[in-house]
């Protein structure tokens, strides 16, 4: 008979859960069904153990609110949570780049006195970037297509996650500098995290395990 305390763990949908789901068998858990969950949203184990299949923007909703004790989600979502939550592993999964990038030749330093106008859907990151670098900032928050504002003139630039770098090619932008580059991270509960510490704590230790051959291997 499990006696183990059942934990609800929320994953977003997509690559990440693809790359994620191999860490959690490694640890001990059985995410059985997730490898192919089509329109299904919740997911039991014979334990009792359930995994939630949520957009990559409400993982850290699910863990602040109690939803789910544990979750991963990428540096990019975090960042833009209001709330600062417990990121205990580092995944070692999902590598993202938060870049800025204009067209060729416009300089967004050498302007004292003038505000830069960015279009993002990173609206906290964008302008804790700026600041930082004593530039006043116009925020034009956009959902996609974000290559387009720079174009016709809306914006000075654009932050938002690069990967390969071909669309901004095919765009006429360039990536004027990295913000920061990271990794997918394990959020958790911090309520769930005392009150079920017998068996998180352990299950942290192993993910972290899990994560680090994964890296050793990358």
């Amino acid at each position: 008979m499990n006696t183990q305390t059942p934990i609800t763990v929320a994953l977003a949908k997509g690559k990440l859960l693809d790359d994620t789901l191999p860490l959690f068998v490694a640890a001990g858990l059985d995410p059985r069904g997730l490898d192919d969950p089509g329109r299904k949203l919740l997911f039991e184990s014979p334990n009792g153990d359930r995994f939630l299949v949520v957009r990559a923007a409400d993982v850290p909703v699910y863990v602040e609110h109690g939803g789910a004790d544990m979750g991963v989600a990428g540096l990019d979502v975090l960042a833009e949570y209001p709330d600062e939550l417990y990121q205990p592993v580092d995944m070692r999964v999902g590598y993202c780049r938060m870049s800025v990038a204009a067209q060729k030749g416009v300089g967004l330093d050498d302007r004292p006195g003038t505000r830069v106008r960015v279009a993002t859907k990173y609206p906290r990151v964008a302008e804790a970037h700026f600041l930082s670098k004593g530039l006043a900032v116009d925020i034009i928050k956009l959902y996609g297509s974000m290559e387009l504002a720079p174009l016709v003139g809306m914006a000075d630039c654009i932050v938002d996650l690069v990967s390969t770098g071909r669309t901004l090619k095919e765009n006429g932008l360039v990536e004027v500098e990295t913000i920061w580059e990271s990794t997918a991270r394990l959020v958790v509960n911090r309520a769930s995290m005392k009150l079920k510490h017998a068996r998180l704590a352990p299950l942290l230790a192993a993910l972290q395990r899990a994560a680090d051959e994964q890296g050793s291997r990358s």
